[in-house]
């Protein structure tokens, strides 16, 4: 890939946590970095931040609520329009099980939040900016998954029924690797990799503490062990990995099964059809 310096990398949620710890050591590197938040004067004041720490002027700021796919469709078009590649996609971005982990919450769309947060708009991001990116080539997106991990039930894959936050949040990840799968798969020849990435367990950040647990990793820690997805030469060549921090690892085995991946797909897109409103056909089993 490109130096650093002449790269553009888009972070979701990179106001806190993992995604401010990025999208500062990248500045600090010289990229090109876009800050992505939900909150505006939040987001200002982050890239602010970031500026003076790093004194790279080469950063920018995006707004969207990724539990509105009509927000995520916005974004992917202002990005399309406002940059002339993409060297590097990292959904950051998510949500946890929530302060009440029985209390199910929807979308705006009708979606379970975590599911929509945490993988839909990943997943409709990165196939939005595929363009991008790829003219970028080589390229890479960074999927930040997580070791928790449950199955999804496709008899009831938006649990509503016996709803747990615990694993609404783990079915979000696991959708997450699956779609990492998928991807890898379908940019294998057009040079760009797609990995994901368990970057360290119970990082000290505000979604952990909000589950109600004591944090056992630092930020630094996932911070270093995602930023080698991103910046180290090797990753040029590896792509359908998940990683747990530094070590390649299997995930859940609905993960690794081609049909639940096809069920997986014609799930979201129906969602993301019906979500936009638009008369796009989803995935059907011919």
């Amino acid at each position: 890939m490109r130096p650093l310096s002449e790269q553009t990398i888009l972070i979701t949620g990179a106001t806190v946590g993992l995604g401010r710890y990025l999208a500062e050591r990248l500045a600090a590197a010289g990229a090109r970095v876009v800050m992505h938040g939900r909150d505006a004067q939040r987001t200002a004041q982050a890239r602010d931040e970031v500026v003076t720490a790093t004194g790279n002027e080469k950063i920018e700021t995006v707004l969207a609520d990724l539990s509105s796919l009509k927000e995520v469709d916005s974004l992917a078009t202002e990005l399309d329009l406002r940059l002339p590649r993409l060297d590097v996609l990292v959904n950051n971005a998510g949500i946890g099980a929530g302060s009440d982990a029985e209390a199910r919450e929807e979308s705006a769309d009708g979606i379970e939040l975590r599911f929509a947060v945490n993988y839909l708009a990943g997943y409709y991001l990165g196939h939005r900016l595929t363009p991008l990116i790829t003219r970028a080539a080589p390229a890479r997106i960074v999927n930040i998954a997580s070791a928790g991990q449950s199955a999804i039930d496709f008899d009831d894959p938006l649990l509503t029924h016996a709803y747990s936050g615990a694993r609404a949040y783990r079915q979000s990840k696991l959708a997450q690797i699956m779609f990492t799968l998928d991807l890898a798969d379908q940019l294998g020849d057009q040079g760009v990799t797609v990995n994901a990435v368990h970057p360290a367990t119970f990082m000290d950040t505000k979604m952990v503490r909000e589950w109600g647990i004591t944090p056992v990793s630092t930020i630094e820690e996932g911070g270093e062990a995602t930023l080698r997805l991103i910046t180290e030469d090797r990753f040029d060549e590896v792509s359908g990995c998940y990683f747990n921090t530094t070590q390649e690892d299997r995930a859940d085995s609905q993960a690794y099964d081609p049909d639940a991946r096809r069920r997986l797909r014609i799930l979201s897109d129906e969602l993301i059809a019906q979500a936009l409103d638009a008369d796009t056909e989803p995935e059907t089993d011919a």
